[in-house]
């Protein structure tokens, strides 16, 4: 499945919008103002929460959890230490993790499970400057990418607060 996210400039918070490949409306990512450290709902169009992005404030480097239904079901982290390029971590419960690398200041990177592309991100289509798009595999959890995604996002191009 193909989703455009784009990050909304002029709003409070980090705030993003993803369409699906028809230019419909399909999440709403609301980041929340006034908080120590991102807080980021991840929402459908009728405005269900469908997971919580929450900033690790006192871990080693930048860590996210995302967490749905009370329950983390993923830690998105970026390896410290890594020669060439930048890497994350997106560490599931159980023994598949997936892992991003590529150049994430380009918005260009993919998604991998055991060595196997599961997602890929571009912004080589798209002229607007803070829009991309996200080709998800068939039978992945695209609101576990999506929501990895924006931590990615975050990470890599941090605004101009300095965070």
């Amino acid at each position: 499945m193909r989703y455009i996210m784009k990050e909304r400039i002029l709003s409070w918070g980090d705030d993003f919008t993803i369409r699906d490949a028809d230019g419909r409306d399909a999440y709403y990512v609301d980041g929340k103002v006034l908080s120590f450290g991102h807080k980021l709902s991840f929402r459908d169009m009728q405005k269900n929460e469908l997971a919580l992005i929450d900033q690790k404030l006192l871990s080693i480097g930048k860590q996210f959890e995302i967490i749905r239904g009370g329950k983390t079901v993923a830690v998105v982290k970026k390896h410290l230490f890594t020669l060439m390029r930048a890497r994350f971590t997106v560490d599931v419960p159980g023994p598949d993790d997936l892992e991003a690398q590529g150049n994430f200041l380009a918005h260009e990177y993919v998604f991998e499970r055991h060595g196997r592309e599961v997602a890929r991100v571009s912004k080589k289509w798209f002229r607007l400057s803070d829009t991309y798009g996200i080709d998800i595999n068939e039978g992945e959890d695209d609101v576990l990418i999506l929501a990895a995604a924006v931590v990615i996002d975050l990470v890599s191009h941090p605004d101009e607060k300095g965070d």
